[in-house]
């Protein structure tokens, strides 16, 4: 069969039938992460992030590919996870406005479209970095505009094609890939999503969207507390989304607002999201078809759910209940964060940060998770603390988007945004303070370690599956046997005469019998330091140090 246009219902088969693809194939795609640590995440980031853009259109049946591509840019924005999943996110944008307002489009059409997802793309990053998934959409782009196929089968083909080709040289232009032995994992998960499409169109698949299991970021407020000592005031947990003009998000805000709590409502383009605790959802849904058509409509009993839950004695490992935010007035500065492991959370918390988002490596939160953070604040101006570079991208975005004053400062480790939330200051103007905290980025060293997930060669260092690694900045400098040793020796090449502060955040997986003894070495060998130690409980590194 040939298809001398394609419609909207063409393109949501195969943007479905790639969503399904790279969902079967995330585990392989992180497998190609270049580092041998355990924190693989670019297939995981980049299936959830167009996981979420699926969603967007699964019950829209639009014969129109301008307004499917629209939606299904629209989902993958807010559920952009990682750096990976964001830069998705704007090849999707770019495609979608090269598609803006068509009902079908040609080969010719189409392959404009895909380079303007590739210049969507490359403007997105700050510094562009060839052999990585830019290189690929770069390529695929550029040469289905070359080609000039009438079957947009063919020219999905062409595009499929050029991605392959890039993606195997992705290794020579950069050494790191050549030498782990791996193409870049970004561009393999676009290589997967391209082909997706075409198979898609090629053998007439008419795709469904499959299930998959995602794990949500936990929101963790400042004030939350258990969930028997929950009050609900207001019983129903009402969710959905208003076609209708963003503009009047604000107006529909404080129409609703005397209607319960935990209110959330973001608007984008012509697409306003609603979150509220209610006593009468029908109320709140009758105010909200005045502004537009409805959509995606969900209302859970809370008490009914909340009575379950407690029946079942399995409140604490729950990891659905939602927290609801504290009502507080209007206040100068709010700060939220990214961490891992219930130590580090609460250190974080105790220092000032309203909320915590867990996440970190391998579950990197989505720009719709912070977006949720933001909307619950009550402030003038918010600090998001990402504590991971490849979170910032993300914290970018929701920042682009937000109708506040939000300030992303690039903390990539959490030493990093501890230090900062300590150099605050509550007095100073919101400039001086931001000013302060970028400086603060560079008081301080950040170590890590963890251990190898397969073998390798690294900076001439030779790693064993298994080894513990000793990583300072990221980078791996010492490799072992023990956890203990290799924590000591990464700690001593930190340190320098200037040095006076040594602090320790020890995993869930530390032998905590073992630590008295660990700290008490550390002091007595750095008499003249002060070694703070916290049990931090974060998955996957034994120990995140920083020196300072």
């Amino acid at each position: 069969m040939k298809y001398e246009r394609i419609n909207g219902h063409d393109f949501y088969n195969m943007v479905v039938n790639a969503s399904n693809r790279l969902v079967e194939e995330s585990d392989f795609v992180n497998a190609l992460n270049v580092f041998p640590v355990p924190d693989g995440d670019t297939g995981t980031n980049m299936s959830m992030t167009f996981k979420a853009a699926v969603k967007e259109i699964e019950n829209l049946n639009s014969e129109s590919i301008g307004e499917t591509s629209k939606k299904l840019a629209k989902g993958a924005l807010m559920g952009a996870r990682g750096n990976s999943g964001v830069i998705l996110s704007q090849i999707l944008r770019g495609i979608s406005k090269g598609l803006e307002g068509k009902n079908d489009v040609d080969s010719t059409e189409l392959a404009l479209a895909f380079l303007e997802g590739s210049k969507s793309a490359y403007k997105a990053v700050m510094r562009p970095t060839e052999g990585t998934i830019l290189s690929v959409i770069r390529a695929a782009a550029e040469a289905a505009v070359k080609e000039e196929k009438q079957d947009v089968i063919d020219l999905l083909k062409v595009v499929v094609d050029a991605s392959k080709v890039m993606l195997d040289k992705t290794p020579e232009l950069l050494p790191a890939l050549k030498k782990a032995k791996v193409v870049d994992s970004g561009g393999m998960g676009l290589y997967i999503i391209l082909q997706g499409m075409y198979d898609a169109l090629k053998d007439g698949i008419k795709a469904e969207i499959k299930d998959v299991v995602v794990k949500d970021a936990n929101v963790t407020g400042a004030g939350a507390g258990s969930a028997k000592d929950i009050d609900i005031k207001f019983g129903y947990c009402t969710e959905f989304i208003i076609l209708g003009d963003a503009k009047k998000a604000k107006a529909f805000q404080d129409e609703i607002e005397s209607l319960g709590d935990s209110m959330i409502v973001v608007g984008y383009d012509d697409v306003i999201k609603v979150h509220i605790h209610t006593n009468n959802p029908g109320l709140v849904l009758e105010k909200a078809v005045a502004v537009g058509e409805l959509s995606k409509i969900k209302i859970d009993n809370m008490r009914e759910e909340h009575r379950e839950m407690l029946e079942k004695e399995e409140l604490l490992a729950d990891k659905n209940e939602e927290v609801e935010a504290e009502e507080v007035e209007m206040k100068k500065y709010a700060f939220v964060s990214v961490a891992m492991g219930s130590g580090i959370t609460n250190v974080l918390k105790d220092l000032g940060v309203d909320y915590v988002i867990e996440g970190g490596q391998t579950m990197n939160p989505s720009t719709q998770d912070m977006m949720e953070c933001i909307s619950k604040l009550n402030a003038e101006h918010i600090f998001i603390l990402p504590n991971n570079k490849n979170i910032i991208m993300a914290a970018n975005q929701a920042a682009e988007i937000a109708d506040k004053d939000v300030r992303v400062i690039p903390t990539k480790s959490i030493p990093q945004g501890i230090t900062c939330i300590t150099m605050f200051n509550p007095e100073q103007d919101v400039d001086s303070n931001e000013a302060s905290l970028m400086e603060a980025l560079d008081m301080v060293k950040t170590g890590s370690v963890t251990y190898a997930v397969r073998d390798t060669e690294m900076d001439g260092i030779e790693i064993k599956e298994g080894n513990m690694l000793g990583l300072v900045e990221g980078k791996i400098k010492k490799v072992g046997a023990d956890y203990f040793d290799v924590a000591k020796e990464t700690l001593e090449s930190m340190i320098d005469d200037e040095s006076e502060l040594i602090t320790i955040f020890y995993g869930s997986d530390v032998d905590e019998s073992k630590i008295e003894d660990f700290v008490a070495e550390l002091e007595e060998k750095y008499e003249d330091f002060d070694v703070q130690c916290y049990k931090g409980d974060q998955p996957l590194y034994y120990f995140i140090m920083s020196v300072e």
